[in-house]
């Protein structure tokens, strides 16, 4: 990857390895911005979903949007298709599917990459990303423990509620990247650097980074 051009970089990352905290201090040390929430409220925009919302179904299972309308509106009888009600109908119908989603992400992204370079954490970004000519792209991973200290510290959890949340977020998000990539999150020939900073700091990790990034 050359610096000297515009270029992205993409982290993806397990929950509790602090990958999201090297993707700031990276996109820092290279004077760019980093996106990544920044997505999802594009997406909550589009969609008038929250965030935590998106995040939570989109990794079940593909036809999650209809068991979510299912759960938080009431069915709607024959009379709310007509007369004055005919447009909640409309909007029932026409909820996003979890394909749309997805091509709202993918079309997000590219649209950042064309503005200028940038720090990409998550959004499927090593794949979303793939044709992209100057890219270098992370992952970040650590041991099991960490990942729980870290969780447990982060959000104040105890270790059981952390072990489930890691399950839950790891398990959630390797289903969405199959999905749509036909590939497994883990796999190392998606990336060009997998990093374990179980036994580094951040910062440390940075640097590391920096490394493989002024070698060439």
């Amino acid at each position: 990857m050359n610096t000297q051009e515009q270029f992205a970089i993409t982290v993806s990352r397990e929950i509790g390895s602090g990958g999201h905290t090297i993707a700031m201090k990276l996109a820092q040390k290279l004077g760019v911005q980093l996106y990544d929430k920044e997505l999802i409220r594009e997406l909550e925009k589009r969609f008038d979903l929250t965030p935590s919302t998106i995040e939570a179904l989109k990794g079940e299972k593909k036809h999650w949007m209809a068991d979510f309308i299912h759960r938080v509106v009431p069915a709607p009888t024959p009379a709310a298709f007509v007369g004055s009600t005919r447009l909640y109908g409309k909007e029932y119908v026409n909820q996003p599917t979890t394909d749309e989603i997805f091509m709202a992400e993918q079309d997000i992204v590219r649209s950042l990459v064309e503005d200028d370079s940038c720090v990409i954490a998550g959004r499927s970004g090593f794949f979303v990303l793939r044709e992209f000519p100057n890219k270098l792209d992370i992952f970040i991973t650590a041991p099991l423990e960490y990942r729980i200290a870290r969780v447990m510290e982060k959000q104040s959890l105890s270790r059981h509620q952390a072990e489930d949340v890691i399950e839950r977020v790891d398990r959630m998000r390797e289903n969405y990247i199959r999905r749509y990539t036909g590939r497994s999150r883990y796999d190392a020939r998606n990336y060009h650097l997998c990093l374990n900073v179980g036994d580094m700091s951040e910062d440390e990790a940075v640097e590391v980074i920096m490394a493989y990034i002024k070698r060439g």
